[in-house]
């Protein structure tokens, strides 16, 4: 990426092979395109040795490997240690939805009652463009206060 971050070095560093979605420039605003520049130029190296040492490990385990722990870590697992408190937000969590990223579905979870709503990016929603792009757009609309049911 050029050192001046204008758009059009964005443009260049940054090439997606999907069409115009028309919540686009909302989700992948300048500083969505930065960050993401940022990833991939100090994390793709790694990302792709890691795809490669999960086959490595995927044929050991096919051929009948079993994983176990690291001897570097038997310390850690072996004292006596607690992980940190939970955000108060997070504490009371006896009703909790999770939903599609899909506007009615984030409507019904916040109002649904239950004390934290979950947005599935994962199980319910499949992965297509159009639906991460509108997805993203409908969480943003929900954390800004702004969403609301659009029919079409």
């Amino acid at each position: 990426m050029n050192s001046n971050n204008n758009p059009q070095s964005l443009n260049e560093a940054i090439k997606f092979s999907r069409t115009h979605h028309e919540f686009e420039d909302d989700v992948l605003t300048d500083d969505a395109l930065k960050f993401l520049t940022c990833l991939h130029e100090n994390f793709d190296l790694e990302r792709e040795d890691l795809i490669r040492h999960r086959q490595v490990v995927q044929n050991k385990l096919d051929d009948g490997w079993n994983p176990s722990f690291l001897n570097e870590t038997l310390e850690i697992r072996e004292s006596n240690w607690k992980a940190a408190n939970p955000p108060s937000a997070l504490v009371d969590r006896r009703v909790e939805i999770t939903g599609p990223v899909d506007r009615k579905m984030i409507i019904n979870g916040m109002n649904s009652g239950a004390n934290v709503f979950m947005a599935d990016f994962e199980d319910s929603c499949s992965p297509t463009w159009d639906n991460i792009i509108s997805g993203q757009k409908n969480l943003f609309d929900a954390v800004s206060g702004s969403i609301s049911l659009k029919d079409k």
